[in-house]
């Protein structure tokens, strides 16, 4: 078997693209549709399909579940063609499944990949989640700080008063306390419904998205996704696991975790390089969806790859019959 030392993320990273692309191409003809289950499973066979073309001894590591929840990319499945690098991946074929079947804002595919042992195997459970964009020095916002010490602390940083920060947050009555505690500083709030990963990846590119911070909880899968984007793109990311019960804390054991009460970093969360891929499945402000065309369906795709710092978009005309 390949070690971590032949991971050749350069070669790799159009593969991966390929892979995100089939995804959202599959789910395509779902937007719309009003079923999520089955936009959900067309994104997973295509990109289960694809996966298995390319040459790597592939472990999935942040997947649909369980091997008991769930048939096909479950976590710990074995994908590629088992003849290239050991790599973990992490992938959310269709992050999103709601917003693509009533053909909302901002459905992506997502997938990374790493050396294998280099991703956290994340139990699905909550995670309390705090992101910002590049350019910050370390400790310009903690965990440890209210809502409202970070929106003063980041606008202290960034040279602007608070009513000149927006703070994106997933739409939760979770969230309420946290959501009038930060406009009382001032700030303005991105309230979104769907899709903490492309939330995330908002904060590294304010200038174009508006958006300088990411707060609260959401999946603990989805946060290493988002740390793999911020790894490539430039950012800081924060995330604390989150247990309601006694059956989630047995789940992080299984997983390796004993430290409950951590805090992890972006590069506790994504600890070597790393290639990250998504989708736009509808139109976002990250990525535009799916475009149909005479003949063709168009994808646009974002590729990264976190040794280079190299972010590149790519449009996939795909010829239709």
């Amino acid at each position: 078997m390949a070690n971590a030392a032949e991971f050749q993320d350069r070669l790799l990273s159009l593969g991966l693209a390929r892979v995100s692309e089939a995804a959202a191409l599959a789910s395509a003809r779902l937007i719309g549709r009003g079923d999520e289950k089955a936009a959900d499973q067309a994104a997973v066979n295509a990109m289960r399909d694809q996966l298995n073309l390319l040459d790597i001894a592939g472990v999935v590591v942040i997947g649909e579940g369980e091997r008991d929840e769930a048939p096909m990319l479950y976590i710990g499945e074995e994908v590629g063609t088992g003849q290239g690098p050991a790599v973990d991946i992490a992938l959310d074929p269709l992050e999103g499944t709601t917003l693509t079947a009533k053909d909302m804002p901002n459905a992506l595919t997502v997938i990374a990949m790493a050396p294998r042992g280099t991703l956290l195997h994340a139990p699905d459970v909550y995670m309390e989640k705090l992101a910002i964009g590049p350019g910050y020095k370390p400790g310009t916002v903690t965990m440890a700080m209210s809502p409202s010490e970070r929106v003063s602390a980041l606008a202290a940083a960034k040279g602007v008063s608070t009513e000149n920060i927006t703070v994106c947050v997933l739409e939760r009555p979770r969230h309420e306390e946290m959501i009038r505690e930060i406009r009382s500083t001032g700030a303005s709030i991105r309230l979104i419904t769907d899709g903490d990963v492309a939330g995330v990846m908002h904060c590294a590119e304010p200038q174009v998205t508006g958006i300088d911070m990411y707060m609260g909880s959401g999946g603990a899968p989805e946060g290493v996704l988002a740390a793999a984007a911020l790894k490539c793109m430039g950012g800081q990311f924060f995330g604390k696991l989150l247990f309601r019960n006694d059956d989630e804390k047995a789940r992080a054991k299984k997983a390796g975790i004993t430290n409950f009460d951590r805090v992890y970093t972006r590069d506790d969360l994504v600890r070597g390089d790393v290639i990250f891929a998504a989708t736009g499945v509808t139109d976002g402000s990250l990525l535009a969806g799916i475009k149909r065309e005479p003949g063709y369906l168009t994808a646009e795709t974002i590729l990264m790859r976190s040794k280079t710092g190299s972010v590149r978009r790519m449009t996939y005309r795909n010829p239709v019959k």
